[in-house]
């Protein structure tokens, strides 16, 4: 097997671990490309995005049991690339992919109150 694909094949294991048996993924073609679906057990999306030719591709999105989106990822050709962001509780990370490479990463955290001016 060569490494292409066996890196599609670990992606593809990776993005199923975890769903419930109840709820299987869902796959809609939608033009050249397939729109896939994955469900927690309470029925709510958990992970949304894109293949083409059998690889990630476009905006993927992550949420959490509540349906709060927790992640923002891009793929091209299977790779990792631009800017994904992930929320917490306690920051926003902006984190920059080129290549499928980390180039950087941006942390924001809600440190400060907002002053108010009442005049």
């Amino acid at each position: 097997m060569d490494m292409k694909k066996f890196l599609t094949i670990c992606l593809l294991s990776i993005a199923t671990i975890g769903f419930a048996q109840e709820n299987k993924p869902t796959y809609k073609a939608e033009g050249d490309l397939v729109k896939a679906t994955y469900y927690y057990e309470n029925g709510l999306v958990k992970t949304q995005g894109f293949f083409k030719d059998k690889k990630l591709t476009g905006e993927w999105i992550r949420f959490d049991t509540s349906g709060n989106k927790v992640q923002l990822a891009y793929y091209e050709n299977g790779k990792k690339v631009g800017k994904w962001f992930l929320w917490t509780k306690e920051a926003l990370k902006e984190i920059n992919y080129e290549n499928n490479i980390l180039a950087s990463v941006n942390v924001w955290k809600q440190e400060s109150k907002v002053a108010l001016n009442n005049d």
